[in-house]
C-alpha cells in the first residue's frame, strides 16, 4: 500500500496460512484536503489474485457450469454447494489468461478456444485484497464428463452443461449466489448475440 494520501503508522501480520491477515493503523487524506485522525485498526485479508471464466458454446448456445462444496457460505447459513463458473487462483509466474485455460481443463475438462476478458473487480474492497479477472471462453460443450477437479486439491466438482437461457434464468431467480457467476452470466445476457456472431462456426 503505497499512496501519497495514505499514511501507514503500523502494520502487523497476526496470521499467515491459506489466507494472510494484516492489521493496519493508518490515516488518510479526506475529500476536503485535511487528514483523518488515526483510524481504528483495519484488518485486511490478503488472498491473492483470482480468475473466473465463463465457458460458452456458441454453436449450442450453452454454458458449462460447475457445482462444488463451499464452506464459507455453509458457515453463514447459505447453500453448502454452489453453482459457479470455473475459477482459480493465479500462481507465481502465471497470467490470468493462463489460469483461465488451466482451470477450464482441471475443473470442467474443457479446452478453451477463443477467449476474451469481461472485467476485473475487487470482491470485497473494505476488507479483502482479492481481485478477480473474469473471462468468457469458447468451448465445445458436447461429451462433458460428469465430474472434475484435482484430487490433490480436494476438489469434488460436478460439471453441468446448461442452455444459456436457463443459466440467465437461474441468475434472475437468485439461484446463483456468488458474485463471479452473477457478473459473468449478466454479461452474457447483454452480449450473447454479438458474441455468437464473432464465435459461431462457419
Amino acid at each position: 500500500m503505497n499512496h501519497p494520501d495514505i499514511e501507514i503508522l503500523d502494520k502487523q501480520t497476526p496470521y499467515k496460512g491459506f489466507l494472510t491477515i494484516d492489521v493496519y493503523r493508518l490515516r488518510h487524506r479526506k475529500f476536503d484536503g485535511t487528514w483523518t485522525g488515526v483510524l481504528p485498526p483495519r484488518e485486511v485479508c490478503d488472498r491473492g489474485e483470482a480468475v473466473g471464466v465463463l465457458l460458452y458454446d456458441p454453436d449450442r448456445d450453452a454454458v458449462v457450469m460447475i457445482e462444488q462444496f463451499r464452506v464459507g457460505s455453509a458457515a453463514a447459513g447459505g447453500p453448502a454447494w454452489m453453482t459457479e463458473i470455473v475459477a482459480g487462483m493465479v500462481g507465481d509466474g502465471e497470467t490470468p489468461e493462463e489460469v483461465a485455460r488451466r482451470e477450464s481443463l482441471e475443473e470442467a475438462g474443457c479446452e478453451i478456444r477463443e477467449i476474451e476478458q469481461i472485467c476485473d473487480y475487487y470482491v470485497s474492497p473494505g476488507a479483502f485484497t482479492e481481485r478477480v479477472t473474469v473471462f468468457c471462453g469458447r468451448v465445445d460443450s458436447r461429451n462433458l464428463a460428469a465430474t472434475g477437479g484435482l484430487e490433490e486439491e480436494h476438489e469434488d466438482i460436478r460439471i453441468m452443461g446448461l442452455p444459456a437461457d436457463e443459466a440467465i434464468r437461474m441468475m434472475d431467480e437468485n439461484r446463483l449466489r456468488n458474485s463471479v457467476a452473477i457478473i459473468a452470466i449478466g454479461w452474457l445476457a447483454r452480449h450473447r448475440e454479438s458474441l455468437r456472431k464473432r464465435w459461431l462456426s462457419p
